[in-house]
């Protein structure tokens, strides 16, 4: 007998969907039942993950969207979009766009500062914020967000003043939706990812690579499909009692 689909019937939401964990994250949602809303401020990237989703029960309806979630005005129309297409609001978002520009701490500007705050935190607030009240509005009596955030928003990095600090408010944010919604059935949580081979490490010099592999005990950086995993556990059922937490998908980094 087949293994029941985890996320039959559900409608996730998948931000930052056209590359990298994004589209790992649609495809497995994909993959265990559920309808995918790709979103990414690049459309040829959100359209390339949209042709790749597995459809398999007859319910099933994948769309792909262009947004910038750094806009309120943006993600709005895009939630609007939604209602049209769907006739009904996602009950999972999965919180995957982020940016990095990266620069020693003295030599960072404001512009580099500000506009991975804007995307990696503000954009993740005002995604998650629209779910919820979706779904408040619905009189859904569930739903489930998942916040990618990163180790290193716990750890800190050199010349990442920026991104850390936009991923540890990823932390503060989900640990405070949580205590917010929980008496509303939302769940929210966040997944914090080590090195995982993705568009934003290919940045990275190799030779520094292979300085930080030697760090990790699993001896080996991540897949996009490992935090994919993560994240289809957190929006099924199976994780109905967990909220508020952080999840470390890191190989042992910084044990």
């Amino acid at each position: 007998m087949a293994a029941a689909l985890r996320l039959r019937w559900r409608l996730a939401i998948v931000t930052g969907g056209g590359s990298g964990i994004g589209r790992a994250v649609c495809q497995r949602f994909a993959e265990e039942g559920a309808s995918v809303a790709v979103v990414d401020v690049e459309g040829v990237g959100a359209r390339e993950t949209l042709g790749g989703l597995a459809r398999g029960p007859e319910e099933q309806l994948h769309t792909a969207f262009t947004t910038d979630i750094s806009n309120s005005h943006s993600v709005s129309r895009l939630f609007t979009s939604i209602q049209e297409c769907y006739s009904r609001p996602a009950c999972v978002a999965v919180n995957c766009a982020g940016v990095t520009r990266d620069q020693l701490f003295l030599k960072m500007s404001e512009e580099a500062f500000d506009e991975v705050i804007q995307v990696n935190l503000k954009g993740t607030f005002l995604v998650s914020q629209a779910m919820a009240e979706a779904l408040i509005r619905s009189g859904a009596k569930k739903g489930s967000i998942i916040n990618i955030g990163s180790i290193v928003g716990k750890m800190g990095n050199v010349g990442q003043t920026n991104y850390s600090a936009s991923k540890a408010g990823v932390v503060g944010l989900t640990k405070s939706i949580a205590r917010e919604l929980g008496r509303v059935g939302v769940r929210c949580n966040a997944v914090l990812p080590g090195f995982i081979e993705s568009p934003m490490t290919d940045k990275i010099p190799r030779k520094l690579l292979e300085k930080y592999k030697e760090l990790v005990p699993l001896g080996r950086f991540g897949d996009p499909v490992d935090v994919a995993n993560v994240c289809v556990f957190l929006a099924s059922d199976e994780s109905r009692y967990i909220t508020g937490t952080s999840v470390e998908v890191t190989g042992g980094l910084f044990l």
